[in-house]
């Protein structure tokens, strides 16, 4: 895995994979795959989740959904929240990744239990597949991910 400064994007037209600085990404330049020099397609940055769009953005997703349940005041949130964007933008194609803040919208902290924060669901059609609690690495976050994108395309594919 790259340090946090630097994004593993895969070029949609050669299949590259291409290590894009943070700058390079949120500069006004589009970033360009170092292999076909055709311009790199950017998805997966995090959308604000809320009580009244949880039902479009999560649970009609045709993507798994990484939701990451926080709120502005706690540090370790902002620790995780930059992990969070850099595996989306990583996963971007594979994965929807969402943020809820749990102060502005309690109904869907409630409905699952969120006690604690940071809190990152795993969810597929709005039903919960794995939970991860407090902070974590990159790398365990984006294995955890991976195995339930994994399991996501064997059940699509098994009859």
């Amino acid at each position: 895995m790259p340090n946090s400064g630097t994004f593993l994007i895969r070029c949609a037209a050669c299949d590259v994979t291409n290590r894009i600085s943070r700058e390079k990404l949120y500069s006004a330049h589009e970033a360009i795959c170092g292999h076909c020099h055709r311009p790199l397609t950017v998805e997966g940055r995090p959308r604000a989740v809320t009580d009244a769009s949880f039902g479009s953005d999560v649970e009609r997703s045709p993507l798994p959904v990484l939701l990451d349940a926080w709120a502005p005041w706690c540090w370790p949130c902002q620790m995780v929240g930059p992990l969070v964007e850099e595996i989306g933008i990583e996963m971007g194609g594979r994965l929807r990744v969402g943020r809820l803040n749990v102060d502005e919208n309690p109904s869907t902290a409630a409905r699952f239990d969120i006690s604690s924060i940071p809190t990152l669901l795993v969810l597929e059609r709005g039903r919960e597949i794995d939970r991860i609690a407090g902070v974590q690495t990159k790398a365990d976050i984006a294995r955890r991910i991976a195995r339930v994108i994994r399991a996501g395309s064997r059940r699509l594919v098994s009859p």
